[in-house]
Order: C-alpha cells, then sequence, then structure tokens
C-alpha cells in the first residue's frame, strides 16, 4: 500500500498570524484573556462568529489547558494532610 502524503500541520505562529490579520491583535488579546479566564468555547464563538470547533483548534494552537484541584482546607483537616 502507498503512504498517504499527509499535509504539514500549520505551526502555532503562523496561526497566530493569520488570527490577528483576519480579526486585529486587539481581538487576538481578547481571544487569549477569555481562554485563561475559562470562558466556554460556545460563548466564544458566538462573540468571533465561527464554530466551536474553529475555537477549540485555536485554543489547541496557542497554548496547552492545565488543570488543578485544589482541596478544601476544612477537608484537608478531617483527611490530616496538608
Amino acid at each position: 500500500m502507498a503512504a498517504k502524503n499527509k499535509q504539514p500541520s500549520v505551526d502555532s505562529g503562523t496561526v497566530a498570524k493569520n488570527f490577528i490579520n483576519q480579526y486585529g491583535k486587539g481581538k487576538f488579546k481578547r481571544f487569549l484573556r477569555l481562554l485563561k479566564d475559562g470562558t466556554s468555547g460556545e460563548q466564544i464563538a458566538e462573540e468571533y462568529g465561527v464554530s466551536r470547533e474553529r475555537v477549540r483548534q485555536w485554543k489547541n494552537a496557542f497554548g496547552n489547558v492545565v488543570q488543578s484541584y485544589d482541596v478544601d482546607p476544612e477537608i484537608q483537616k478531617i483527611a490530616g494532610i496538608k
């Protein structure tokens, strides 16, 4: 079987430049702020007039999602952990 030709993926910098060319630097900064604030993809998609899938693609291109879980201090006391 012949190997399928895969298109090279576009790098993050190119995606960012394309975003800025289309929406402007202010909207780019706002997009990043919305992501950082945890705004839903649905809300962002509505604001930018794109699909949630496009928002997900941009989100993945521009950074990484990092989640953490903070245990309530009262629960830490009950469990005897610090």
